[in-house]
């Protein structure tokens, strides 16, 4: 507990508890410096929304570029045309039948939108003309705005660096009209396309026909840029969406680079203070790996294998550590005999005194070799474990072997050598020379403290998932 004294506390040695792990003091803080993703500081978070986003720009600017509603718009309107060029050339045609001759105007004709009418008699001579009211916009195509200006300069652009930049507008309603007028008189439906600079137009011819006979033609042209509306409608609705997704993309994408870039960003940043701890750069304290083994993923998968490493790691610093502490203190007392033996041998004055002594110390010298030579065995042993490659092993076999070797020399020296062993063979994974050995030096050992008359016995069993020999 602690004590105040002079304000300040003591803590006493069974109340003191470690300090927080300068590992998680730095993860907190930088966890708490940062938003839910720091593009400025993660490439991999900014290569996930880029490629995102790339994908996404690429997919609308194909679809803008290969313009599919304008091969649409163009079949609806060249449709609509014919449709309204036969009704126009059907009413004049009854007209005429009831007057006996082509009407001089085209007055009570409901004609679309801008569009310009041409009457023309059996001699391709224009009679009569008029152009459609003013109404609102086809469709209800909205008035141009700044993404649609600018995504028509664009589309412009794009237009004239691979050459299809149309060239300026040179045909009128009066040179359709009398480009279409021969096939017209022939009793046929003509249609053609002007392109220019406005935009393209179209104009259909339709022979009016009264008993049979044709007795004019009626000349339809589309005013021009009417289908170039149409579609840069279209172009601003998938624009408009295209943004909307763009958002949405983005967002997602910062969501799912934050669950990725976060996570690494913390176990890589937890591993660069265990470099730069052994490189001398930071303060001591012992380096903990985020847990993240509740992420069913990959990373869930490494967060659990860089702790496990990490766990083994310190495992084996602290056995390390702990086996030089028993070295220091098995070798201590040999060396405690030794400088007892050579300061008492300087004032021993008998002769049999000092060989008393002397056998001290060569029994010490022996004492220490031995125990050196049991440490470099040891570290020798570890060593080759940890390089030999693990197999089955058939353990009952294995033991079967040493104890037909060993219970021949046992039955040389009258001790009675019993075994009780499974029929059935128990597999295990390990280094079989090295569990020999180990089995080598039990029945060995019990051998060597029988006298002429014992037993020794070794029996085996499989206990769920353990095995049990006993010596």
């Amino acid at each position: 507990m602690a004590k105040e004294v002079t304000g300040e506390k003591v803590i006493l040695g069974e109340d003191w508890v470690s300090p927080e792990v300068l590992s998680e003091q730095v993860l907190r803080g930088a966890k708490g410096n940062r938003g839910m993703l720091s593009l400025n500081k993660s490439p991999l978070a900014r290569k996930i929304i880029l490629f995102n986003m790339l994908a996404l720009i690429i997919l609308v600017s194909g679809v803008l570029f290969l313009n599919p509603q304008r091969d649409n718009l163009v079949g609806q309107r060249e449709a609509a045309l014919i449709t309204e060029a036969r009704l126009i050339a059907d009413l004049i045609g009854f007209r005429a039948q009831a007057e006996g001759a082509l009407p001089r105007d085209l007055d009570g004709i409901s004609i679309s939108h801008k569009a310009e009418v041409l009457l023309l008699n059996k001699l391709g001579v224009i009679t009569a003309q008029t152009i459609g009211a003013v109404t609102a916009p086809p469709n209800g195509a909205p008035p141009s705005t700044i993404i649609t200006d600018l995504l028509d300069k664009i589309w412009d652009l794009g237009a004239m660096v691979i050459g299809r930049k149309a060239g300026p507008a040179t045909a009128t309603a009066t040179d359709l009209a009398q480009k279409l007028f021969p096939k017209a008189a022939l009793g046929d439906i003509a249609v053609t396309t002007a392109q220019g600079a406005d935009g393209a137009s179209f104009s259909v011819a339709a022979p009016i026909t009264v008993n049979g006979a044709v007795m004019g033609v009626v000349s339809l042209t589309s005013p021009a840029g009417e289908i170039d509306s149409l579609v840069r409608h279209e172009r601003e609705q998938i624009l408009r969406l295209f943004l909307i997704a763009l958002l949405v993309s983005m967002g997602l994408s910062m969501v799912l680079a934050s669950t990725i870039a976060n996570p690494l960003s913390d176990l890589a940043a937890a591993a660069e203070m265990g470099r730069d701890r052994n490189g001398s750069k930071m303060q001591t304290g012992r380096v903990r790996i985020p847990d993240l083994a509740g992420r069913p993923d990959e990373i869930g998968r490494l967060s659990v294998a860089m702790r496990g490493m990490v766990s083994a790691l310190y495992d084996r610093i602290e056995s390390n550590e702990q086996f030089a502490a028993d070295v220091a203190h098995e070798i201590k007392n040999p060396l405690a005999s030794l400088r007892s033996a050579v300061g008492t041998m300087r004032v021993a004055k008998r002769e049999d005194q000092r060989d008393r002594l002397l056998e001290v110390i060569e029994h010490d010298v022996r004492r220490m070799d031995r125990l050196v030579s049991d440490i470099a065995n040891a570290s020798r042993l570890d060593s080759d474990l940890v390089k030999e490659q693990e197999t089955d092993v058939n353990l009952i076999q294995t033991v079967q072997r040493i104890c037909t070797h060993l219970g021949a020399q046992a039955g040389e020296e009258g001790i009675e050598f019993i075994t009780d062993f499974p029929i059935e063979p128990i597999i295990v994974r390990g280094l079989e020379e090295r569990l020999a050995q180990v089995f080598v030096n039990l029945i060995a050992n019990a051998i060597s403290f029988c006298e002429e008359g014992d037993a020794v016995r070794v029996w085996a069993r499989q206990r769920e998932n353990r095995v049990l020999i006993v010596v």
